[in-house]
């Protein structure tokens, strides 16, 4: 999630596929090697995101045992880690963050559309599957009634939604601070923290405290039903589930809080930041919609099949969306 370019925010440093020319940033005729070998980290970085995050989504849709409310909530949050790949990375990869820092081109507009409503959809899924867990663990009596298929709609909506509105809001206050230069400053600051507060720090400020109150209850339910074997095995898969999607929110965090961090101090104090460190922190965030993929395959046996019988291309040979996956 690019922060909007302004010019109160002062980066400094070096970059090795760029150079300085006056105020902006150009591509080197001839690159360097750190440049041709960072450009091809990054492409196979694109390369597996899209791949991973493919079997995910034809997995969900392909096997009838993973059609569950659950899953279709890992799937909206597939298809936005799948879009990082197909267009935030080739777009940063062309116009890195740092070329984009004093640019006013469309492409930056564009790339950083793309950059913060697929980071602000991603979390907000995120938030979504925290209140799904938290209905199957706190009230499994009424689980099924409470997250069917049309709860499980509308919060996908909503959630692309609001990422597509914060999107907007936020190109569309630079491009009024690019018109009226400083006279509307404290309008960009106030929509760069309302960015801030509705794509990052309040779904995770409820993510944190619903995953809090799951462990609770969680701790609860294992003394309750201690000598009940069937009470037990069912406590066990959701306790597992829990921990597993609470491993991908721990994950995106670990990704994306130092970025917001960093670009928060940014926004309320004028400090000068590295190039590298900007550029390295906005490529970390990026990293996570590679790794919610291998995440699922680690944790859940029934994707670890699933990846399998679709690697092995036997699909294409038979129909096996019947099949019952261990």
């Amino acid at each position: 999630m690019a922060p909007e370019a302004t010019a109160e925010y002062t980066y400094v440093g070096f970059h090795p596929c760029y150079e300085i020319h006056n105020v902006s940033y150009r591509r080197t005729s001839t690159p360097s090697t750190v440049c041709v070998l960072l450009c091809v980290f990054l492409g196979s970085l694109s390369a597996v995101t899209i791949c991973g995050n493919l079997l995910v989504i034809i997995s969900i849709i392909y096997f009838k045992q993973l059609h569950t409310p659950t899953n279709s909530l890992i799937l909206s949050l597939a298809v936005a880690d799948l879009l990082v790949g197909l267009v935030v990375f080739p777009f940063s990869l062309e116009f890195s963050l740092s070329s984009c820092l004093f640019s006013e081109n469309v492409f930056c507009k564009v790339r950083e559309s793309f950059d913060v409503t697929l980071s602000t959809a991603s979390i907000l899924n995120l938030c979504c599957i925290s209140i799904d867990r938290y209905y199957a663990v706190c009230h499994p009596l009424t689980y099924r009634t409470k997250i069917n298929v049309h709860v499980v709609v509308i919060m996908i909506v909503v959630s692309w939604s609001v990422s597509l509105l914060v999107a907007i809001g936020l190109v569309m206050a630079g491009l009024h601070q690019d018109k009226c230069q400083e006279k509307c400053f404290i309008d960009v600051q106030l929509a760069n923290i309302l960015g801030l507060l509705c794509s990052f720090y309040l779904p995770v400020i409820l993510m944190l405290c619903i995953y809090l109150k799951i462990f609770l209850v969680a701790q609860r339910q294992v003394r309750s039903i201690q000598g009940t074997k069937s009470g037990a095995t069912a406590s066990k898969m959701e306790r597992k589930s829990t921990k597993t999607l609470a491993t991908v929110m721990g994950v995106f965090l670990m990704c994306w809080t130092p970025f917001f961090i960093c670009f928060s101090f940014n926004l309320l104090n004028d400090v000068s930041v590295s190039v590298a460190v900007i550029e390295s922190l906005n490529w970390l965030t990026l990293s996570n919609s590679m790794l919610n993929p291998f995440i699922y395959a680690f944790f859940y046996s029934w994707f670890r099949s699933a990846f399998k019988i679709i690697i092995s291309r036997k699909i294409i040979q038979s129909d096996f969306s019947d099949s019952k996956l261990l």
